[in-house]
């Protein structure tokens, strides 16, 4: 598992050939490159035209394969008709890495999409990476490397933007050149027909000039790789990311531009939410909130404290948190009481905490001082507006000193512009954000509380179901398969309950009647008070058509309640099949308030579970949180915290708070039926009636269909991979040990680090091929905080014996996915006293069971020539040993998983 990535020649080329050069001014080739010649490149530089001797005054060659050395990375400027024959040539001289700029491809139509998939084959058969097309290009400033056609350049920083707009790359430049922001990389990557965002974002979680991540996002074809990468890479270095299509004429027109089918905006939110990814509306906000992150500025929560020496700015600073859902903190008795000995009589007495046109850097100092000492307040925005009195310098100078001695964030707005531009700037050069207007203090505010909000979601691993091999659930799986042979889709009310009842979701007793005399005695088994309902597979909203009665207490009015219902129900919707009438207890619950769960399949992200007000005020409302599953507690307190409806369930008029807990386990439960069952394509609990003693769904719906799903991988439905419990396995060694082996998880840090330290220098030596001491930061995110998809950690454990309570691990195995898609890279390392004692062997046997779960086809394992222990195992496991095609000192162990 070597450190440098597989597409480092694509963006660190040590040569490059333009195919298209031309000198035809302002032409593709010609700007490109003049760019790469003009912007100081230090590699080889080949241009590519057979009807010219020389370009630019750089001799020309008439194709790729006349240049007679190698070449890392080809720019081919010229039509797509072009393409396929162009690939097949660069295939054939070694070229391994292409960019192409060109247009008209699938985003044109059906002529530009077969041309696509003829260079795409041919790409693949000599395993050349398409960066493109219809891209602008790259930027590399370290290398000297500007191979676009834009003619803005980027000065050297540690910021990369990958972007799929190269107009939007043009903008950014631009705007970044203005505001001297500089870039470690500048990615256009086109319509992705090949590498897409996931390897790229695998690729700068290695560069280690990038510190920060800039998107500009308009589709993506595979959710599972986009999640997976982005949570990967989200993990080590912050991702700031600006999506178009938030409405539906945008979701449309960057459609049409990417070629891509238009993702849901309300689901695309929850998923990057849940990658640890901070999402902004506009430019401006991309860099102010990349330029925070990079400063001081970490609020660990969303109560704001607003400071300021005018009553209008802090209104309007409070107006705009007000917009964005921010709450302004609460001051507690104990600050008002420092406030009020420290600050004029005249202060505004609450928060705002308006200090004063003539306030003096002491009594900022002094507020500062006081209010970042509440428990209240998470982080606080000090505001100065120009007035005769007031000294910015001072002011500036005092906040940069207190700072210091602070365990909250602060953030500044300095209105104005002449009087005040110094103080800002000294503000900025000490890391501490400071801006012109506070509606710009107070988004970037919103912004980076939701970044250290949504990594508390990144880190959480659930599993996809909590009681294993349940037989309730494999009798709902075997009912959906009997149905799905009989070509039902639409399940019943009943059979939508059995379902919900097998994972456990408290539902109301439902049976069905088909005639009068039935209901009847349906209902004195039951018992009264009892409600009715149409039983239709065609009505989704069956009070809308006159199909329920409540609250039915005696035996002459369900007769009439009958025929009733079926009359009004046939004249609304003479087309609706009609099974029946459903009967079940009526749930009066005065204290209760009506909630709605759904599931939804999404198109690109799978199953969505979503979360609102329920009954009638659905409609009305239109309050719902989405939520990718798997769930857990955390997760599912999150999901109920983001909808209007969570203020109800609190103590509301004379209604006691309702049971939350049995509330997130009927969330809980959901996401476990998501999980298990891929056939699920809707869901509806609606009404779910929650009160102080529990929770109970009083109407359900599900629909079902086929699924697409034929390699094994029985979560392949979801956009996240779920923590793989049904890996986990106990072993009984020889001397009776008992050794737990199981997949690793992000809690589990602490424990690979002492891993790592109690391993000998050999070992480690054997293991990193390195001499290292101990894992950094980094490499300990990596390791342990991975997506259980492209790639697998097992660990094999024991009780500690220093405390029972927590585990020490013996060994790791792991593996991660090649750039083939086939074949994964194997890692095995084993404590020193736990080797020769079947720890490696069992390892290495639970990660190859896993591997061949996945579909890969081999694995395959790099191992120093002198580590015979290693060699001797892997014959004995099946892998045979070659020389490595790059490396004398390291052999090449590879097993075959099929055939």
């Amino acid at each position: 598992m070597l450190e440098q990535h597989y597409l480092t020649a694509l963006f660190e080329p040590k040569s490059v050939a333009v195919i298209g050069a031309s000198d035809r001014e302002n032409s593709v080739g010609n700007v490109i490159f003049k760019n790469i010649l003009g912007s100081g490149y230090k590699g080889r530089l080949y241009a590519i035209n057979p009807k010219h001797e020389t370009i630019q005054g750089q001799p020309a060659y008439k194709s790729i394969e006349e240049i007679g050395a190698r070449v890392e990375m080809a720019i081919v400027a010229t039509r797509a008709q072009t393409l396929p024959h162009l690939i097949e040539q660069c295939g054939r001289s070694g070229v391994r890495n292409v960019m192409v700029i060109t247009s008209g491809f699938s985003e044109s139509g059906h002529i530009g999409a077969a041309i696509e998939r003829k260079m795409l084959e041919i790409a693949r058969s000599y395993n050349v990476r398409i960066l493109g097309p219809n891209c602008l290009g790259i930027i590399r400033p370290d290398l000297g490397l500007n191979a676009t056609f834009t003619k803005i350049t980027a000065n050297s920083g540690n910021l990369a933007l990958v972007s799929q707009s190269g107009a939007m790359c043009s903008a950014v430049l631009d705007w970044a050149k203005a505001n001297q922001v500089g870039f470690s990389s500048v990615i256009s990557i086109g319509t992705t027909a090949d590498v897409d965002f996931g390897e790229i974002l695998d690729y700068l979680i290695y560069d280690s000039r990038t510190h920060y991540i800039l998107m500009y996002v308009e589709g993506i074809r595979n959710a599972r790789r986009f999640m997976s990468a982005l949570r990967s890479a989200a993990r080590i270095k912050p991702i700031i990311l600006l999506k178009a299509g938030r409405h539906e004429a945008g979701s449309v027109a960057a459609a049409a531009h990417s070629g891509m089918a238009a993702v849901s905006d309300t689901v695309f939110d929850a998923a990057v939410r849940r990658a640890g990814v901070v999402r902004v509306q506009n430019v401006g906000q991309l860099f102010y909130a990349a330029k925070a992150l990079a400063s001081k500025f970490r609020p660990q929560g969303n109560r704001l404290a607003i400071i300021t020496n005018g009553g209008g700015p802090g209104a309007m600073a409070a107006d705009r948190a007000g917009d964005l859902g921010i709450p302004l903190a609460q001051l507690s008795n104990e600050t008002m009481s420092v406030l009020n000995k420290t600050l004029p009589a005249t202060w505004s007495h609450g928060n705002p905490i308006d200090i004063g046109g003539d306030a003096t850097p002491e009594r900022y100092r002094d507020a500062i001082l006081a209010v970042t000492q509440d428990a209240n307040v998470d982080s606080t925005l000090v505001m100065l507006s120009p007035q005769a009195m007031t000294d910015p310098m001072g002011v500036a100078q005092a906040i940069i000193e207190t700072s210091e001695k602070l365990n909250r964030s602060i953030i500044c707005c300095w209105m104005g512009e002449e009087q005040v531009a110094g103080a800002r700037r000294m503000l900025e050069d000490a890391g501490i954000p400071a801006f012109r207007m506070p509606e710009t203090a107070i988004e970037l505010f919103h912004h980076i509380s939701k970044y250290y909000r949504n990594q508390k979601l990144l880190l959480q691993t659930p599993e996809p179901t909590r009681q294993h091999n349940r037989p309730e659930a494999e009798g709902a799986k075997m009912l959906i398969e009997a149905l799905l042979a009989e070509r039902r889709k639409v399940l019943s009310e009943m059979e939508s309950k059995a379902i919900l009842r097998a994972f456990k979701v408290p539902v109301a007793q439902t049976m069905v009647a088909r005639t009068a005399t039935e209901a009847l005695l349906l209902a004195e088994q039951i018992g009264f008070p009892i409600a009715m309902k149409v039983d239709s597979p065609d009505l989704t909203h069956k009070s809308d058509v006159g199909g329920v009665r409540l609250n039915i207490t005696n035996a002459p009015t369900v007769r009439n309640a009958y025929h009733d219902i079926l009359e009004t129900v046939q004249k609304r919707r003479p087309d609706a099949k009609i099974n029946g009438v459903s009967i079940e207890p009526f749930l009066s619950r005065p204290n209760g308030r009506e909630l709605m769960i759904g599931v939804f399949r999404d198109p690109i992200f799978g199953p969505v579970i979503t979360f609102g007000a329920g009954g009638f005020d659905v409609e009305i409302f239109s309050d719902r949180s989405v939520a990718l599953p798997p769930l857990n507690k955390f997760l599912a307190k999150d999901l109920i915290e983001s909808t209007r409806a969570s203020k109800i369930l609190d103590q509301f008029h004379n209604m006691p708070p309702v049971d939350r807990e049995a509330l997130k386990e009927v969330l809980l439960c959901i996401s476990e039926m998501v999980c298990e069952l891929p056939w699920i394509q809707e869901l509806d609990l609606n009404p779910l009636i929650v009160d102080e003693n529990g929770a109970i769904a009083a109407d359900a719906r599900i629909v079902i269909d086929h699924t697409g799903n034929s390699n094994g991988d029985r979560y392949a439905h979801m956009a996240i991979y779920p923590y793989p419990v049904h890996l986990v396995q106990e072993w009984t060694m020889n001397d009776g040990q008992v050794v737990t082996i199981r997949p690793i998880r992000p809690e589990d840090a602490d424990m690979e680090q002492d891993f790592v330290h109690r391993m000998s220098d050999e070992s480690r030596y054997y293991r990193f091929m390195d001499t290292l001491r101990e894992l950094t930061q980094t490499m300990l995110v990596r390791f342990t905080q991975i997506d259980y998809d492209r790639e697998m950690a097992m660990v094999a454990t024991i009780p500690d014996p220093d405390d029972e309570t927590r585990e020490r691990q013996i060994g790791v195995a792991r593996y991660v996915v090649n750039p083939d898609g086939e074949s994964v890279e194997f890692a095995l390392a084993v404590g020193d006293d736990w080797q020769k004692c079947g720890v490696g062997r069992k390892l290495m046997a639970a990660l190859i069971d896993c591997a061949r779960m996945k579909g890969y086809r081999a694995v395959v394992g790099d191992v120093l020539s002198t580590n015979s222990k290693m060699f001797r195992l892997m014959s004995s496991l099946g892998f045979t040993i070659h020389p490595h095609p790059e490396d004398t000192a390291v052999k090449r162990v590879v097993k075959p998983l099929t055939g």
